[in-house]
């Protein structure tokens, strides 16, 4: 091995999602960072859909954009259609949703890469990591490199001892057409992680010029389109249309006669797999009554003919495949480009992480995305952009960030995380917080950014925006208290639908009716007008679910009286003898930072807690 001969502060291993994240921001908060990928050709590569947001996903990308992350800039740069979910629900699970240029994606985040400075770009496999005195010191490569930094991050994806399964053939890889990682997975072991094995999937390309659309249900994008990031003003180019399609009992017929050759279904498969992304194989399999199952055909790119069928992932083999899509309505003359496959990848149990993402085993050795058994580029970005941040802190020797269930669906992950033992990959839903009335899209900003600006990677053209649009909240909200429609208003009265008003009534008051909008209200007061959709947004939010929020932001604060309660890093549970052992078992191997953690680690019950927090005052008190 020979040194490199230039030293980092912070190298990050895998240019995916995570690791694109990672390494923006330790550079970005002005550490020297590397970021080493097996192939320069796949920096942000979407693997799998090619598609940004969604349920929960997209509060994800919002929250890592109002840090100062990027994927939220890049998804608005490279979008071929944008739509927004659940907008006849409640604001807390509405989110954004885009189907992205695959190709397009990838090139502008490689060159935000490459024109960051203070970033350096290689190629290189990591084999080896360099460690001293229980720190990390660098990394080995497979072409006799060594290089040396203060801090790492492993974002790994599924390319550690990934295995690519086709029907009953299998062979090594990290993804379709693209080596595996090896070696690493066993290094990992050598410092004392406990390494899993998990297994996803991904369904078959389709030639657009072999489906009949005219037989399929056309699904266009928004015409009013709502980026992902706070700092981009309007999306104004042309959307492409997706479409709807469907299996049928022809399609479950074939999938039934050829089961035996599904490498799920075969038992070939160690790894456990993704329960809500079922492969087409297990959902016929599982649910037998079901005549039928939805498919949105998704394209991959304005210059690729390349379909994208999601909720069809399989392993079968390819010319199972193309025997069952011929079976579908609009896809009787269809033809695969790629086959669809199932892959199995080592991952490292999250419970060893703090919530900074740093390894307890090994100081300065960050974890991120598939790594820790999420799946999901959404899941993955996020994770990666805390670990950038606590990468280039811990080299600053500055205090690590750590980021609350109440602050944000990034908080509800790492905690999810690092309490909860992995079963399958984890994903991100709405329902897993429970606070996101106050933990919404359009918030993530007021949420965020300024712990964004404490640890240097809001940039000061971001910093002025927010301050901007809080101003016009602020702004709006005194208007809607200060401005009132009188019953002699008639033409106001009439623009809000109102048959009459017996004393007038203040634009607040107002709002707070369910059949009338903030647009309505801008419409016969002009000073509203002034104001950014983004503000009028929240602005319409704070004041409809008022209440709400309140009572929300109460529970918050009872919550956090546990939070408060540290708990010593190096305490002996084993001595805690008022406790099960389980108990004492399961906070042995978690070593929860809080009181509150430790109430989320499953089998620690109320009764152990509070034996718990009696422990605790007489450990601080000697």
């Amino acid at each position: 091995m020979s040194d490199y001969g230039k030293e980092y502060d912070v190298i990050v291993v895998g240019a995916g999602h995570a690791g694109c994240e990672a390494a923006l921001a330790a550079a970005r908060i002005g550490c020297n960072t590397l970021l080493l990928t097996m192939g320069l050709d796949t920096v942000a590569q979407m693997s799998c859909n090619p598609a940004i947001g969604g349920l929960a996903k997209g509060h994800l990308v919002h929250e890592v954009d109002a840090l100062g992350g990027e994927m939220g800039r890049n998804i608005d740069a490279t979008g071929i259609q944008f739509r927004r979910l659940n907008m006849k629900k409640g604001p807390a699970v509405r989110a954004a949703r885009a189907q992205a240029d695959r190709m397009a994606y990838s090139a502008r985040m490689k060159k935000i890469i490459e024109l960051q400075p203070g970033l350096d770009l290689k190629q290189g496999v990591v084999i080896d990591l360099l460690v001293g005195d229980g720190r990390v010191c660098g990394v080995k490569t497979r072409e006799g490199l060594d290089f040396c930094s203060r801090s790492v991050v492993l974002t790994t994806g599924t390319f550690m001892r990934g295995l690519i399964h086709i029907g009953l053939q299998h062979y090594s890889g990290g993804r379709a057409g693209e080596p595996s990682s090896e070696g690493l997975s066993e290094v990992l072991r050598e410092l004392g992680l406990t390494v899993g094995r998990l297994k996803t999937g991904t369904p078959a390309r389709l030639s657009a010029r072999s489906i009949d659309f005219s037989r399929l249900e056309k699904q266009p994008g928004d015409k009013n389109i709502k980026p992902f990031s706070f700092m981009t003003d309007s999306i104004e180019r042309a959307q492409v249309d997706c479409f709807i399609a469907h299996t049928n009992k022809q399609t479950h017929q074939v999938i039934r006669d050829n089961i035996k050759k599904s490498a799920l279904f075969a038992g070939v498969i160690e790894g456990i797999g993704p329960r809500y992304c079922p492969s087409i194989e297990d959902k016929v399999m599982r649910f037998p009554d079901k005549d039928s199952h939805q498919s949105f055909l998704e394209p991959e790119g304005l210059d690729s003919t390349e379909m994208y069928p999601s909720g069809l992932s399989t392993s079968l083999p390819p010319d199972i495949q193309l025997q069952y899509f011929r079976t579908m309505v609009g896809f009787e003359a269809v033809e695969i480009m790629r086959p669809g496959y199932a892959i199995e990848y080592d991952f490292v149990e999250p419970n060893q992480l703090r919530p900074t993402l740093e390894t307890r085993r090994v100081k300065g050795l960050f974890h991120a995305g598939q790594i820790n058994g999420t799946s999901g580029y959404e899941e993955a970005a996020a994770q990666g952009l805390l670990a950038g941040i606590n990468a280039a802190l811990s080299c600053r020797e500055e205090s690590l960030l750590i980021i609350g269930r109440d602050q944000g669906y990034i908080g509800v992950m790492v905690d999810d995380l690092v309490t909860q033992p992995t079963r399958e990959p984890y994903r991100m839903f709405t329902s897993r917080s429970e606070y996101r009335l106050i933990l919404r899209e359009d918030n993530a900003d007021q949420r965020l950014t300024g712990v964004g600006r404490r640890v240097g990677l809001v940039s000061d053209e971001r910093w002025e925006k927010y301050q901007a649009k809080q101003g016009q909240v602020e702004k709006g909200l005194h208007l809607l208290r200060q401005e009132s429609i009188k019953p002699s208003d008639r033409a106001s009265m009439a623009a809000l639908g109102l048959s009459e008003l017996k004393n007038g009534a203040s634009l607040e008051t107002l709002l707070r009716r369910p059949e009338i909008e903030i647009s309505q209200l801008a419409s016969v007061c002009p000073s509203l007008q002034t104001l950014s959709g983004q503000a009028l947004e929240q602005l319409e939010i704070a004041v409809k679910y008022e209440g709400y929020i309140n009572r929300q932001i109460e529970q918050v604060e009872r919550f956090r009286e546990q939070e408060e309660v540290q708990i010593p890093e190096h305490i002996d549970y084993a001595g805690i003898g008022s406790l099960s052992s389980e108990v004492r078992e399961k906070l042995s191997l978690v070593r929860p930072a809080t009181l509150g953690q430790a109430g989320r680690i499953q089998g620690v019950t109320p009764a152990a807690l509070a034996v718990l927090q009696v422990y605790l005052r007489k450990y601080k008190n000697g």
